[in-house]
């Protein structure tokens, strides 16, 4: 099972200012994140971003609004209800990749649902995060057991790409490997 770049929805879930100052290791997470959301921009692979109650929790992280759609306002923990990832298996687009925070809640709740539905989903496992150790390693072992696709964002990258002579292949190492 591999992500198609036509086919695929990237979604950045809930990487925002009070959550991300709680989250250890998040700095990491978001660079991770904003790789990917950079190559799915120059590859062509759709992308949405979520707020859990901004009023709460702030804003996206700047590094990561600058990358991304604006983002849609949500409430519910799972991001699958949002008009953003309102979609169905053959409207065209056949899996989600999901970056943010927190494993343990958005992500997992919106994991379930998308797969619910039918979609193929990928958790890329160094651009998702909780605050609490027990809980990431926990919520990722339960997606996995649920159908969810567990990859790196540098795997994927590659699989977007599909071999070195992909036309943007330069530019999506060059994001990789910083040059």
């Amino acid at each position: 099972m591999r992500s198609q770049p036509e086919s695929t929805l990237l979604a950045v879930i809930d990487i925002q200012e009070r959550l991300a100052r709680v989250v250890p290791g998040c700095e990491a997470v978001v660079e991770r994140t904003v790789r990917l959301a950079r190559a799915a921009e120059m590859l062509g692979v759709r992308r949405v971003l979520t707020e859990q109650y901004p009023k709460g929790l702030g804003p996206s992280l700047p590094s990561v609004a600058a990358c991304m759609p604006p983002a849609e306002e949500k409430l519910a923990f799972s991001a699958a209800g949002c008009g953003c990832l309102a979609v169905e298996p053959g409207g065209g687009i056949e899996s989600v990749v999901l970056a943010g925070l927190e494993t343990h809640v958005c992500i997992l709740q919106t994991a379930l649902d998308l797969l619910a539905r039918g979609l193929v989903v990928f958790v890329v496992v160094d651009a998702v995060a909780s605050r609490c150790a027990i809980d990431h390693e926990t919520a990722l072992r339960r997606l996995e057991c649920s159908g969810a696709v567990v990859t790196t964002s540098e795997a994927l990258l590659f699989e977007w790409c599909r071999g070195a002579d992909h036309e943007r292949f330069r530019e999506v190492r060059g994001l990789i490997t910083g040059g």
